[in-house]
């Protein structure tokens, strides 16, 4: 039976399909860069461009926090390029006194946005960007490699404060390179209801923070081979897609009630989770965040049905790769027929018996209860 883990994910220094998914170190610290002047340019000269379009009153500043994929660290590197790019998302945040009013909202949402691409329009001339008006967000593509998408928000004048408060005790504001490191964007969370996203059609309640709240419990419960799967699972949608398919989102939100732990076997827990998409799919995803709505409503049923069925196909390659019979020249062809050139064509790594199961020692010996916590975050439901 192949075991095909060793070409998914490896601690050797052999190659892998999850190494050939990373951003290389020039990649990242481009998109960084990009992001520390986006950012800069933001802080120095949004105030001043929000006065110009209307705002009369107390002075503030932008805050960000990386979302998405970055946040989630399941960005992968775009397959088809072009179109396929690098999609990174930092949000900007205003108090609500921008907006005039804490529940009802009066600000012109254009006036917001205008001021925005007023600030990053003569930052992106200089530096040959392009920036665009999206439904949901400001978009700066940098390449046509990558582009960081700028979704706004406004939120409480108090949450406000105490973020404000916060970065100033670490003394943020002359730790330039913090702009680049998503690690030191964490806050304490916001109340969800009162996150206000600024969208062509009018504001809306969102709250980014809380999905990858839900996320990091998901990991937190199942451990990083979950995080490694949904990552395969997306190269697999980027090299079926040049573009469209199914969202990174709703790919997490069906794989994660799937998904079951193997032992040193990313192979058998991709097909576990692959054998049970399509039906996932067609039955309909829900958001883990607002079981309102329907993630898969955006596909609409054509869309929900071409993505079934290429998930179909997917797992009965994965099956057939790692069949009994299977030799490791035809796993290997099966497995970059569904996942691309980047798949690693190296049957010599593939293992012909099964991963070395949980030593018997270990396994012998019941789990103890460890030492109380004096606060632990539980998973309700």
């Amino acid at each position: 039976m192949p075991n095909l883990s060793s070409l998914l994910y490896s601690t050797n220094e052999h190659v892998t399909f999850l190494k050939a998914l990373d951003l290389d170190v020039g990649e990242k610290n481009d998109i960084n860069s990009a992001r520390a002047y986006v950012r800069d340019a933001l802080r120095k000269k949004l105030p001043a461009a929000l006065r110009a379009r209307g705002y009369e009153g107390k002075e503030c500043n932008p805050k960000f926090f990386i979302q998405g994929s970055w946040a989630y660290k399941t960005l992968n590197r775009p397959c088809q390029t072009p179109p396929q790019q690098s999609d990174v998302d930092d949000g900007v945040y205003l108090p609500m006194s921008i907006v005039k009013e804490e529940n009802r909202p009066s600000m012109a949402i254009k006036d917001f946005r205008a001021a925005v691409s007023d600030v990053l329009e003569p930052l992106c001339e200089e530096k040959g960007w392009a920036l665009f008006s999206k439904a949901t967000c400001m978009r700066v593509e940098i390449s046509t490699f990558a582009h960081i998408d700028l979704p706004l928000y406004a939120i409480p004048d108090e949450q406000y404060a105490m973020i404000l408060e916060g970065m100033e005790a670490r003394n943020f504001t002359v730790l330039k390179a913090f702009a680049a490191n998503s690690e030191q964007d964490s806050w304490k969370k916001l109340p969800s209801d009162k996150i206000l996203l600024a969208c062509e059609d009018g504001w809306i309640t969102s709250d980014p923070l809380k999905m990858k709240e839900w996320f990091e419990l998901e990991i937190s419960d199942k451990e990083e081979q979950l995080r490694r799967v949904i990552r395969y699972i997306k190269a697999f949608r980027d090299n079926q897609w040049d573009k469209g398919g199914p969202s990174s989102i709703l790919l997490m939100a069906a794989a994660c009630p799937l998904f079951e732990f193997k032992y040193k076997r990313d192979d058998l827990a991709l097909l576990h989770v692959v054998a049970g998409l399509p039906s996932a799919l067609r039955m309909g995803v829900k958001s883990p965040i607002d079981s309102k709505v329907y993630l898969t409503d955006a596909l609409g049923e054509k869309g929900v049905e071409e993505a079934a069925e290429k998930f179909d196909t997917l797992m009965v390659s994965l099956k057939a790769a790692t069949a009994e019979s299977a030799n490791k020249d035809m796993a290997c062809l099966w497995m970059r027929s569904m996942l691309g050139d980047r798949f690693p064509d190296r049957p010599d790594l593939i293992s012909d018996l099964p991963a070395q199961a949980m030593p018997a020692v270990m396994a012998a010996i019941p789990p103890e209860r460890g030492p109380s916590e004096i606060v632990k975050r539980t998973k309700a439901g």
